[in-house]
């Protein structure tokens, strides 16, 4: 039963959310800072104080409870008000400093970070952006987890729990060999892609569900290969060695069709494509700093049609 007097330290707060992030010891300590036995006790500290078991241990894994994952949200919250509150002590007015972890899908991060980083040095020389580029639901788990501040993915993103802030809205290309009878047109319907040899990114990456969900939209079959790659540099090469054609987003074209060999054909308006936005969680106390944040990237996308941030 728990003691009504007791209340739980930062240090044993941040402790449990490392090991449910992490589901390792060892890495959660890492991640922190401290020793894996320091850390264990403090977990087990919280465990003992709170009269609830949060974590299933074993020699092989590590899982949190059902009561570990009722309470991990609260912990979440208690975390990140006592951040904004040495934040608000430190009399920083619009927060934008120290570290700020930001995941990116891989068909945005290479195509939006070379504008963005210099922007965001620009209007925040006290931020130190930490990147991690991972596929989608990846990402949002890390960002549910507390492992993210803020994710730039695909919307929407169907989660629960999230503000959802769009930030540039841009057309997909298909990329042909040179040769291809379809270079140089832009006037193609979404039907074309019927019985094309469609090269596509591997499982789990958005890009790849959003062009299946654009052929079924449409009635298409396109000619599915067996090549699948993990970053568009990889399908494009692909195309230009006549294995097929691919889907890219706006961004990507100029980046990835310079090498030879390779020719693009545009859709006729309105051209199927996909709108970019930042996610947070609705529980942080930083709604000002983010939607700051969306404003400095929505600015220097590199293609698209840029979304007003409110």
């Amino acid at each position: 039963m728990i003691d009504e007097s007791y209340r739980p330290t930062v240090a044993q707060l941040r402790a449990f959310v490392a090991v449910a992030e992490y589901r390792h010891f060892s890495t959660a300590a890492q991640r922190l800072g401290v020793s894996q036995p320091t850390l264990s006790q403090a977990l087990a500290s919280l465990e003992a104080g709170l009269g609830v078991v949060l974590m299933e241990r074993s020699t092989r894994r590590v899982l949190v409870t059902d009561a570990g994952r009722e309470l991990l949200g609260k912990a979440l919250a208690a975390l990140e008000a006592v951040d904004g509150f040495v934040t608000a002590a430190a009399g920083i007015g619009s927060g934008m400093v120290g570290g700020l972890r930001i995941g990116m899908i891989p068909t945005v991060a290479p195509y939006v970070l070379p504008a963005a980083l210099p922007a965001l040095g620009a209007a925040y020389p006290d931020l130190h952006p930490h990147l991690v580029e991972d596929q989608t639901e990846r990402l949002l788990d890390a960002l549910r987890g507390g492992g993210l501040d803020v994710a730039v993915i695909a919307l929407p993103s169907g989660a629960a729990g999230l503000v959802e802030i769009p930030l540039f809205d841009e057309d997909f290309v298909l990329v042909v060999p040179r040769d291809h009878p379809l270079a140089g047109r832009d006037d193609l319907s979404a039907d074309v892609l019927d019985d094309l040899p469609l090269l596509l990114l591997d499982e789990g990456h958005c890009l790849r569900d959003q062009t299946l969900d654009l052929c079924r939209l449409v009635g298409a079959t396109p000619a599915l290969g067996d090549t699948r790659a993990t970053s568009l540099a990889t399908v494009v090469q692909c195309v230009a060695g006549g294995l097929g054609v691919t889907l890219v987003p706006e961004s990507a074209v100029s980046a990835e069709t310079t090498r030879g060999g390779l020719a693009t054909a545009r859709f006729a308006h309105p051209a199927p494509g996909r709108t970019v936005g930042l996610v947070y969680r609705k529980s942080t106390g930083r709604h000002d700093d983010f939607r700051s944040l969306a404003t400095e990237l929505a600015s220097c996308t590199p293609a698209g049609r840029a979304h007003s941030v409110d």
